[in-house]
């Protein structure tokens, strides 16, 4: 097998522990690529090739993560990670825990740890590696190693508790969540949701967005309630999707063009926080994007026309 194929056979796997680490999809891919850059300049063949691209990988991104905690430090607004359309790495003996570790909640518990801590957390906890990988990877003994996975769990159970809600039956709300949204019964819409749900939007100064956290029930439904059904008369598409192993949306616009995107946290058979990224350049892997605020103007003029 030559060195490129043995890449492509562990490009999945590489991708899925930078944006775990990283929260960003363009970041992620950088990394993977610079990983290959490396890796071709290796004058000589790794004993274990996917330890050795793991650690690059990691290594790289750890890097890449310090530095973008600076930049985040002065984001405008709510920070949410870039959604993520598939997951491309896949292992059925750890199915749960990949799944749970690539929710919007989860990466924002992650968002939490120190990088070092970030880095052991998901090479351990999520991927399954070894303690001797995993030290080689970070560059710490195994001993700081185990502290700092014993630290990194110590905060991500001390935040929200993982519920796994039935797949179907999640499902099944967020189908009847998404019909009221169009319909804009904000009764329909306020019976799904918790009482206590959050609603958060990430528009990073570029897009129009929620200036602040909308909470409880009646306020998120009464929003909600209040502008979606305009989103239909400017023809706006609403196309369900799987984001981040959530029930979501992706917006297009009435030529197509991505807007933004939404997830349902479902938790105890209820609807407990919605998020929507609105960032444009947070959308492009998804698909080519629009003008956010064009659609907020349009939005504008349909509500003046209909009042």
């Amino acid at each position: 097998m030559t060195r490129t194929e043995e890449f492509e056979e562990l490009r999945g796997l590489l991708f899925s522990i930078a944006y775990r680490i990283l929260g960003s999809v363009a970041e992620a891919e950088d990394a993977v690529q610079e990983t290959w850059l490396r890796y071709e300049a290796t004058p000589t063949q790794p004993t274990s090739t996917k330890a050795f691209l793991s650690a690059v990988v990691t290594r790289i991104s750890i890097d890449v993560l310090r530095s973008a905690r600076v930049r985040r430090e002065a984001y405008v607004g709510q920070w949410l990670p870039e959604p993520l359309l598939d997951d491309p790495y896949e292992d059925p003996e750890r199915a749960a825990e990949l799944a749970d570790s690539v929710s919007m909640a989860a990466l924002l518990l992650l968002e939490r740890l120190s990088p070092l801590e970030r880095a052991v957390f998901v090479l351990r906890e999520v991927f399954g590696f070894g303690f001797p990988e995993v030290a080689a990877a970070v560059g710490r003994s195994e001993a700081a190693c185990r502290q700092l996975a014993a630290r990194a769990r110590r905060h991500m159970d001390g935040g929200q508790a993982r519920f796994e809600a039935d797949r179907k039956e999640r499902d099944e709300l967020a189908a009847r969540f998404f019909d009221a949204l169009l319909g804009g019964d904000v009764d329909g819409l306020q019976e799904l949701l918790a009482a206590d749900v959050q609603m958060v939007g990430d528009g990073g100064g570029k897009a129009p967005a929620f200036a602040r956290v909308v909470h409880g029930a009646l306020n998120v439904a009464r929003v909600l309630g209040g502008n979606f059904p305009l989103l239909a008369e400017i023809d706006v598409q609403l196309e369900p999707r799987t984001l981040n192993g959530e029930p979501g949306l992706v917006l297009r616009d009435r030529d197509g063009l991505v807007v933004g995107t939404m997830t349902l946290e479902v938790l105890d058979g209820r609807i407990q926080t919605i998020r929507s990224v609105v960032n444009p350049d947070k959308l492009g892997h998804v698909g080519p994007v629009g003008d956010g605020w064009a659609l907020a103007e349009a939005i504008k003029q349909a509500r003046r026309s209909g009042s």
